[in-house]
């Protein structure tokens, strides 16, 4: 009598197996680890009882959940209560792997759950042996299973917000540093292009974004006239600058400039202008992504400065984790190796040196400021990369902090502590949540409500061309059933008009009707002549007796 079930979960389904002979495979356990690899052994031992196939791959993932959680899902329960034979007044021995979804199932089902023992070994030959115990599986199939449920599950557990991927940040800033060296060179090649042709315009304008668009606008210098004044204002943004340029122009030392060679740099300053346009809407893009990944961290630090501390530690979890010493030196890592190898000084600052925070801090203080930033970088990029609701209010508050320590440094003024800054942070971004929180759900109200109504709307345009449909329908409908009465109706009085019967309402009798009219009316055209006729023959006769 098998006293014994074994509940095996896999990817595929739920399966029951049937031991036969507990005692002696616990008595003989050294036995039952050889035989466990043998698969006719194995059979004599084991036996498959039922197996639940899932309905779907996101069934699967809900009964693996549920099993990870320790809760029983319903289609668990039902499988067991269906399958699991009652052993009189003996409870039924269940065998499970763990031990947290086997406690469950005590609660729920009031069964004698067994996790050690010989257990352990029989669901080592289950998982071996599954594909060959449960019939119309096989090896392949069921090693498809699982990849897809390792997949589906990892994807679940793994929660990745699109809205915060630090691998944007870092292509742009990688993307912004080459523009800003490709735009620095292709600005000095054309100022040593055009400088040929107008060399006056390099003293007068240092801006190379401005030099290319003052290139492009004016071209062949000669033409340059007054007319040309409010051009050149809206371009510098300089009455007397542009007055200075038109004045240079007239008395310029440069040399002649083909057409062809004019054209050229007109092309080449339009690639250099669209390279400086498009640099400012990728850096506006930085600004957008950084308030969306890290807030704290760009409102305490600058975007571009926050930037390149997740691109150089190669993301935000990866930043969050260094502590505040490594964060300080970051970028300066040459420098902090020769230091090392040649006993020198250690540098005090990497990549944190941008910030202003620095410039501003005086020659003594620039350390003491560089490891106080560095310290509140660590704690801003922490908040960003672990906080469900991404807040600058964190950022702007640690930013008073380093302003007021910077302040202490000049003044020796006090700053205030870290302890009641940071409740007041708390109690500012449980608000903030709050409200971000209602600005969402009311968004989605309306997304909903948007939905709803175009949902009804289609389903109001499709009732009317139904409706539309069904009107067409009904009268053709009409037309037919008219015209079968009409025939109908000629058929059943075609025997009474043979019979005498006059009808006067179908076509062919209304046809005949005017035949017999119009034969009538010629006799009656004719008997007004008729005496006539008689009189003269009346005459006749009369002539002849006498």
């Amino acid at each position: 009598m098998v006293l014994l079930h074994v509940l095996f979960e896999h990817a595929a389904g739920y399966a029951l197996f049937a031991v036969k002979e507990v005692e002696e495979i616990g008595m003989l356990l050294p036995q039952v680890e050889e035989s466990v690899l043998n698969i006719g052994k194995f059979n004599s031992m084991v036996s498959l009882a039922a197996f639940f196939p899932f309905k779907s791959a996101q069934a699967a993932l809900e009964n693996i959940n549920a099993i990870f959680a320790g809760v029983v899902h319903a289609d668990l329960k039902l499988f067991l209560e269906t399958n699991l034979p009652n052993a009189g007044k003996k409870k039924a021995v269940l065998g499970v792997s763990d031990s947290k979804i086997g406690a469950a199932l005590q609660e729920e089902l009031g069964l004698s759950i067994q996790t050690s023992g010989v257990v352990a070994e029989i669901f080592r030959g289950v998982r071996l042996h599954f594909h060959s115990l449960v019939k119309g599986l096989t090896a392949q199939a069921a090693s498809k299973a699982q990849l897809g449920l390792g997949h589906s599950y990892s994807r679940a557990k793994v929660k990745f917000n699109v809205n915060r991927a630090d691998n944007m940040i870092i292509q742009s800033i990688a993307l912004l540093d080459q523009l800003d060296k490709d735009i620095n060179t292709f600005s000095m090649r054309v100022r040593e292009w055009y400088g040929y042709h107008f060399p006056e315009l390099i003293k007068i304008v240092s801006d190379n974004s401005m030099y290319c668009r003052l290139a492009q606008l004016i071209g062949n210098r000669k033409e340059l006239s007054e007319a040309s004044l409010e051009s050149l204002e809206e371009v510098v943004m300089d009455g007397a600058k542009a007055q200075a340029i038109l004045d240079a122009s007239r008395s310029s030392m440069g040399m002649d400039i083909s057409p062809i060679d004019l054209i050229n740099i007109e092309r080449f300053s339009s690639r250099v202008v669209s390279l400086a346009a498009y640099r400012l809407e990728l850096q506006e893009y930085l600004r957008s992504k950084m308030s969306q990944v890290a807030p704290n961290l760009a409102a305490l630090i600058g975007e571009v400065v926050g930037a390149r501390l997740i691109s150089h530690a190669g993301s935000l979890t990866n930043l969050a984790k260094y502590p505040a010493s490594t964060v300080q030196i970051l970028g300066a890592e040459k420098a902090l190796f020769r230091a090392l190898k040649t006993r020198g000084n250690t540098p005090k600052y990497g990549l944190i040196f941008h910030s202003t925070f620095i410039g501003r801090a005086a020659a003594k203080n620039k350390g003491r400021i560089s490891r106080y930033l560095a310290n509140k970088c660590t704690i801003a990029s922490r908040i960003d990369c672990f906080s469900e609701v991404p807040t600058s209010v964190f950022g702007d508050k640690l930013r008073d902090q380093v302003e007021e320590r910077l302040s202490f440094y000049e003044t020796g003024e006090v700053p205030r502590k870290n302890v009641d800054v940071m409740k007041e942070a708390v109690k500012e971004a449980g608000d903030v949540a709050a409200e971000i929180k209602r600005k969402l759900d009311k968004k989605e109200k309306k997304r909903r409500k948007r939905e709803k109504k175009l949902k009804e709307e289609n389903c109001e345009t499709n009732g009317e061309a139904e409706a539309e449909n069904g009107q067409a329908d009904t009268s053709v409908t009409k037309k037919k059933k008219k015209k079968q009465a009409d025939e109908q109706m000629e058929v059943e009085e075609t025997p009474a008009a043979e019979n005498g019967a006059e009808d006067t309402n179908t076509p062919a009798k209304k046809k005949k009707k005017r035949k017999a009219e119009a034969t009538e009316a010629e006799p009656a055209e004719e008997t007004p002549e008729t005496p006539v006729s008689e009189k003269k023959k009346k005459k006749k006769k009369k002539d002849n007796a006498e």
